[in-house]
């Protein structure tokens, strides 16, 4: 698990891959880091974040699209249970979620656009898909991409890409270092950014 907050692989990536602001981790402390395993689930509808659970393989982290409904809670406690058992690892969903209190005891890391007590149906004709690209935000997100959540955000690495991106990140982290150490001895950002 890269070390890395989002932010900074955001910045390191030329500001690309940051899904919506509004999807954040449902307790404190989460993070999540690991290759997607795309869903793109019916409205209203979680039979296809079932078929997921036992689709993906240990450690993938579902990326779940819901096609723009977000008025219903497509995961909850049994769910979490479910993935956390086959070694999933988390979530992160265009859509919300419920059971809240219970999401965080069991551990399992979920991001989520929030929380509804709505639920949903689980129609058996309803087209959905698995493993198959989704776009979320305006960013396309394939499998095998890397997934970093944190407390600010998710954020998706090209997997192609993931090498470069976190050589730029380590070396982003190492001049933000030195600025800070600047910072603390008396120097303004006016000056360290020539802003004056």
């Amino acid at each position: 698990m890269t070390a890395f907050p989002t932010a900074t692989l955001f910045e390191a990536a030329g500001q690309w891959g940051a899904l919506p602001s509004a999807i954040k981790p449902v307790a404190a402390g989460w993070r999540l880091d690991g290759p997607a395993f795309p869903v793109q689930s019916p409205p209203a509808d979680n039979l296809w974040l079932h078929r997921a659970i036992y689709a993906a393989a240990p450690g993938d982290v579902l990326v779940v699209h819901v096609g723009d409904h977000h008025e219903a809670g497509y995961w909850g406690e049994i769910m979490s249970t479910a993935a956390q058992v086959r070694g999933l690892g988390g979530l992160v969903i265009d859509g919300c979620v419920r059971d809240q209190a219970d999401l965080a005891l069991v551990g399992f890391p979920v991001f989520a656009r929030g929380l509804c007590i709505r639920g949903t149906g689980k129609d058996r004709d309803a087209r959905g898909t698995l493993g198959a690209p989704v776009t979320i935000g305006g960013v396309t997100v394939a499998r095998g991409d890397r997934i970093v959540g944190d407390a600010d955000g998710v954020v998706v690495l090209r997997e192609e890409r993931v090498a470069a991106i976190l050589d730029r990140a380590a070396a982003r982290a190492a001049k933000e270092a030195t600025v800070i150490e600047r910072l603390k001895g008396g120097e303004t950002t006016l000056d360290i950014y020539d802003l004056a």
